[in-house]
């Protein structure tokens, strides 16, 4: 008996249908492979260069912008304002710049055209070990020959402005060593290597095993700090780095400044 055969314009459908199918399995598989919502992104990442006395202040206010900005990762590195000035002069990769003086920032400003803003103050004190075995009473304590002081060298602001008040004053200081940061001063004084050290008063409050001395003639040498930010590959400054100065200039910017004892600009 024989079979009736099957038409060949059906058979010829059925092969489209199977191909369509095909096609659209193919497709979807691919869009499964797609990047979704949990895939990686890269952080984009603002790189601040802040003075030392700054350290606890500005992690705060990173960590309060990360939370604002969420992809975005602010890198800090703190140092001698001196020391973060040569660096961006020397062309290390920074978005933004906060020195502990005016002058200091000048010479970066001045020279790659940016437009700083003071955000906080700040003033010296004198750091003694806790129980003050020195028995520092002020200023002219320090010009004692049995006493050991540590300052900040001339060429950082605290230094500078060390500087500053012993001219004010009319006392000659003999220092028995010139740190390159404020927190090295607050070190050496912690530690007992020291029986004395000039820093800023917020340095001080933040640091163990010291107590504080007030310096006469402070207000001879109130710190005065700038920030800004700084000209990126195409020599204009990222929005980001804009966004994080802003941050410090906020409100609630200052507010964490003026919990850690600094001035209003």
């Amino acid at each position: 008996m024989t079979r009736p055969r099957r038409p060949r314009a059906a058979a010829s459908a059925s092969l489209v249908l199977l191909a369509a199918l095909s096609l659209s399995a193919c497709t979807a598989a691919d869009a499964g492979t797609e990047p979704t919502s949990g895939a990686a992104v890269a952080p984009q990442t603002v790189t601040v260069l802040a003075a030392a006395s700054l350290t606890d202040v500005f992690t705060e206010i990173a960590d309060d912008f990360e939370a604002a900005h969420p992809g975005v990762k602010v890198s800090l590195s703190f140092a001698g304002s001196s020391t973060l000035a040569e660096q961006v002069l020397e062309g290390a990769p920074a978005d933004v710049l906060a020195t502990a003086n005016e002058a200091t920032m000048a010479q970066v400003s001045d020279q790659i055209g940016t437009d700083p803003q003071i955000f906080a103050t700040n003033t010296l004190t004198i750091a003694v070990p806790s129980g003050d075995p020195a028995g520092i009473g002020g200023l002219a304590d320090l010009t004692r020959d049995d006493v050991r002081l540590v300052v900040c060298a001339p060429q950082v602001p605290c230094g500078a402005a060390t500087q500053k008040v012993a001219d004010a004053e009319g006392v000659t200081l003999s220092p028995v060593s010139e740190e390159s940061n404020v927190t090295d001063v607050l070190g050496k004084v912690a530690s007992g290597e020291a029986d004395a050290g000039i820093v800023y008063v917020t340095d001080l409050a933040r640091a163990d095993g010291v107590e504080q001395v007030a310096l006469d003639g402070a207000d001879a040498a109130v710190n005065l700090y700038p920030i800004t930010s700084l000209p990126g590959g195409d020599g204009s400054p990222t929005s980001l780095a804009d966004a994080f100065v802003q941050a410090v200039l906020s409100d609630a910017g200052q507010a964490v400044l003026a919990r850690a004892g600094f001035g209003a600009p």
